[in-house]
């Protein structure tokens, strides 16, 4: 066991009833954490973690809701797929996709989506492409794409230098990580203002130990330099803004309230924008989760579910 992980608070729930489950897609197997029952919610968890993000965000909507928790493709227990040079197989359009199917499997045809950070990128794709199944969308401490690169200036890329380096051409990113991903995911995590306090020991031994496979560092860089290249391609042949209700919540302590508007750019890609900072910094859903289902509950139990 890793020092960081042996340190860590054990959490005294950890997923309990909550089934492991793995669904077949047109590209490859996604790993879902799957509890409760009730109107049906997909949470999807950011770089570079794992579905573990929301034990305790899941354990509370479990209550009242189906919940599903899926690992992305390229991260945790999902398949890794091989790249092409247009980073196609990491695009937001086929992450989304992916959901779309394991939503599919269970019977799902229209859901609420709460997300976080690289998920919550795969779930703007996800209601552009099929806004005829997401109800409602919550996202977790990120602005759009398009806009956050548009607007970033050199103090956010300071802060935010993965953003930018996990981009570079393979195998540079790659062959430097690999030496010691632990160093590099505890480096990178840990260095906001609640440092690796929000992580408890069951969730962190899982992010190290899934980040450690090279297939998942490869992944990560891949879902990143989609981002900056086909996502946005495919941001820029969509004019069409979001219809359905958008709540969008970030971190006081972190650099979408230090370097952008939040609401601002989010109302340039959709018409239906509320939200506002909450008291933490990134990992809202780990550091702050009171704060978040607080947020959430109200906005979810308020959208018609026919």
């Amino acid at each position: 066991m890793h020092p960081a992980v042996a340190s860590a608070p054990v959490a005294q729930t950890f997923f309990d009833g909550f089934k492991e489950r793995y669904f077949a897609t047109a590209d490859g197997p996604v790993f879902c954490r799957i509890g409760g029952s009730g109107p049906p919610v997909v949470l999807l968890h950011g770089y570079p973690q794992t579905s573990a993000m929301w034990h305790i965000v899941a354990a509370d909507l479990a209550r009242d809701h189906q919940v599903i928790c899926p690992d992305l493709r390229g991260y945790g227990r999902s398949f890794k797929p091989v790249t092409d040079a247009q980073h196609t197989p990491y695009s937001k359009r086929a992450m989304a996709g992916d959901i779309l199917a394991v939503m599919d499997a269970l019977g799902h045809d229209r859901f609420l989506v709460g997300s976080h950070d690289r998920g919550s990128r795969v779930a703007h794709r996800l209601a552009a492409d099929h806004p005829d199944r997401v109800l409602a969308l919550a996202t977790l401490d990120i602005a759009p794409t398009r806009e956050m690169y548009r607007d970033a200036g050199s103090a956010f890329a300071h802060t935010y230098w993965h953003w930018y380096w996990l981009t570079l051409p393979h195998p540079f990113p790659e062959t430097l990580i690999k030496p010691d991903p632990a160093f590099f995911w505890l480096s990178k995590c840990g260095a906001g203002k609640a440092g690796l306090t929000p992580f408890v020991q069951q969730a962190l031994d899982e992010y190290l130990t899934r980040f450690a496979d090279p297939a998942a560092i490869h992944g990560a860089c891949e879902d990143y330099r989609a981002a900056a290249t086909i996502d946005i391609a495919h941001d820029d042949a969509d004019p069409r803004k979001l219809a359905m209700p958008l709540l969008a919540l970030w971190g006081r302590d972190g650099a979408i309230e230090a370097h952008f508007d939040c609401l601002a750019l989010w109302r340039e890609r959709a018409t239906d924008v509320r939200g506002w900072a909450l008291p933490g910094g990134h990992y809202l859903a780990e550091e702050c989760p009171d704060t978040v289902i607080a947020a959430w509950r109200p906005f979810f139990a308020a959208i018609p579910k026919n």
